[in-house]
C-alpha cells in the first residue's frame, strides 16, 4: 500500500467511523436523558440506551440501503400520523404505524432488490455490542460509585461497540445470516429503524413534554444538552477506536 493510499485509507476510516460514533452518540445521549427522566434508575437506562443506540447505528454502517428505506417510511408514516391524528400524539401509535411503513417498506425494498439475511444479522450484531458494551459502562459506574459526564460516557460506550462489533461481526453475522430469509431480514431492520424514525418524531414534537408535565421544560432542556454532548463524545470515541483497529490490523468494515 502506498503512502497516498494509507492516508486515504486513514481519512476514510476517521470520517466513516466518526460519523458513525457520533450518531450513536447522540441517540445514546438522547435515549439516556429520556429514559433516565421517566424514572428509570441503576443500569436499566444505560444498557437500553446502548442498545437501541448501537442497533440503530448497526443498521445504517452495514445495512445502509435497507436502513435509509426504514428511515425514509418511518418519516413518510409519521408525518401522515401527525396529519390525521393531530397534536395529541401517543408514542405507541406513531411508533407502530411508522414500524408497520417500515415493514411494508421492506418487503418492497426486498421484493426489488434480492439478497440474503445479512441486513438482520449485522443489526443483531450491533443489539449484542450495545448490550455488551451498556453492561460494561454500569458496572463501571457501579464500581466508582458516580455518574460520568454524557460526553465521557459516549466515548466510551462508542469504542466499546464498535470494537466488540468489529471482532465479532464476521463470524457471528455469516453464521447468523444464513439462517434469516431475505425477505424477513430486510423488513424487520426496515421496521424497527422506522419505528425508532417514528419515537424521535414523538420525542421532538413534544408529546414527551405532555406526558412529563410539570417537568416538561427541565426534561426538555436536559435531553437538548445531552445530545450535542453525547455526538462530540461519539465522534471521538469513533474516530479514535476506528484508528486503533484499523493499526492493530483489523479490517475496518462490515464483512462481504
Amino acid at each position: 500500500m502506498t503512502v497516498k493510499e494509507k492516508i486515504a485509507s486513514i481519512i476514510t476510516t476517521l470520517f466513516v467511523w466518526g460519523l458513525a460514533g457520533a450518531l450513536f452518540g447522540a441517540l445514546f445521549g438522547g435515549l439516556h436523558a429520556l429514559l433516565s427522566s421517566l424514572g428509570l434508575v441503576g443500569w436499566v437506562p444505560l444498557v437500553a440506551a446502548a442498545a437501541v443506540a448501537a442497533t440503530t447505528t448497526s443498521a445504517f454502517y452495514s445495512a445502509m440501503p435497507v436502513a435509509l428505506v426504514g428511515a425514509m417510511a418511518g418519516i413518510l408514516a409519521s408525518i401522515g400520523y401527525l396529519i390525521v391524528v393531530g397534536p395529541v400524539v401517543e408514542l405507541l401509535g406513531i411508533a407502530g404505524i411508522a414500524g408497520l411503513g417500515g415493514v411494508l417498506a421492506g418487503l418492497f425494498y426486498a421484493w426489488m432488490v434480492p439478497g440474503g439475511g445479512r441486513p438482520l444479522a449485522e443489526v443483531l450484531s450491533g443489539l449484542l455490542a450495545g448490550l455488551f458494551a451498556g453492561g460494561c459502562l454500569a458496572l463501571t459506574l457501579a464500581i466508582l460509585g458516580r455518574d460520568l459526564d454524557v460526553l465521557f460516557m459516549a466515548a466510551g460506550v462508542v469504542a466499546l461497540v464498535g470494537t466488540f462489533f468489529q471482532i465479532s461481526e464476521r463470524w457471528l453475522v455469516g453464521h447468523c445470516a444464513r439462517w434469516f430469509p431475505a425477505l424477513i431480514s430486510a423488513a424487520v431492520v426496515s421496521g424497527l429503524i422506522a419505528a425508532v424514525v417514528g419515537s424521535s418524531v414523538w420525542i421532538i414534537g413534544g408529546a414527551a413534554s405532555v406526558m412529563l408535565e410539570s417537568q416538561a421544560g427541565e426534561v426538555s432542556n436536559r435531553i437538548l444538552g445531552a445530545v450535542p454532548l453525547g455526538f462530540l463524545g461519539g465522534l471521538f470515541g469513533g474516530a479514535v477506536t476506528g484508528i486503533l483497529l484499523q493499526i492493530l490490523g483489523f479490517r475496518i468494515g462490515p464483512s462481504s
